[in-house]
C-alpha cells in the first residue's frame, strides 16, 4: 500500500519513476478494462512500473500480461502524465515522483485472468466508473483515451 501527499513541488522529494498503463477497450470502444487492485481494493488500468532496457511500450505489454494474462500490442500514445505537486510514499518509506505514459492497446491473444496484484477485472463504462473507487487519475486517462487525437501532456 502506498500513501499519496500533494503539496507544491513536493515531488522535487521523490526518486523520479518511469510508469505505464493500458487502455483496453472493448470491441464497441464503450467500455475499458479495469483492474481492482490487491493493495488497496482500488479499480486502475493495467499498468506499471518500466524497467532498465525495456521500451515504454514495452513496458506497458509486459505488465498487462503480468496483471491480465493478456498479450497487447501498444498501438497509440494516449498521453504522458505528470503532477509536481505529488508525491507517493510506499510502506518501506520509498518516495517517489511519478511520469506516466498512457497507451491504447489491441488485445492480440491470451484469457482474462487473476494475478497476484488483482482481485478483479472487468470492462466498465465511464458511468460506472462514476460510483467506482478508482486509482489516482485513471478515470482522466480514460477520458483522454475516448478523445482520440494526439498525444497529451499532462
Amino acid at each position: 500500500m502506498s500513501q499519496v501527499l500533494f503539496g507544491n513541488r513536493l515531488g522535487k522529494q521523490g526518486q523520479l519513476r518511469i510508469g505505464c498503463c493500458a487502455v483496453i477497450f472493448d470491441s464497441t470502444r464503450q467500455k475499458v478494462l479495469l483492474t481492482q487492485r490487491t493493495d488497496n481494493g482500488r479499480w486502475c488500468l493495467p499498468g506499471g512500473a518500466m524497467e532498465s532496457g525495456e521500451s515504454a511500450s514495452e513496458a506497458c505489454e509486459r505488465e498487462v500480461f503480468e496483471e491480465t494474462g493478456l498479450k497487447v500490442k501498444a498501438k497509440r500514445l494516449v498521453g504522458v502524465y505528470s503532477n509536481p505537486d505529488q508525491l507517493v510514499i510506499y510502506n518501506d518509506g520509498t518516495k517517489v515522483f511519478m511520469v506516466v505514459l498512457s497507451f491504447e492497446t489491441e488485445v492480440l491473444e491470451g484469457e482474462l485472468s487473476l494475478s497476484n496484484e488483482t482481485t478483479a477485472f472487468g470492462y466498465f463504462s465511464l458511468e460506472e466508473m462514476e460510483s467506482m473507487p478508482m486509482h489516482g487519475e485513471h478515470k482522466s486517462r480514460v477520458e483522454d483515451a475516448l478523445l482520440g487525437g494526439e498525444a497529451l501532456m499532462k
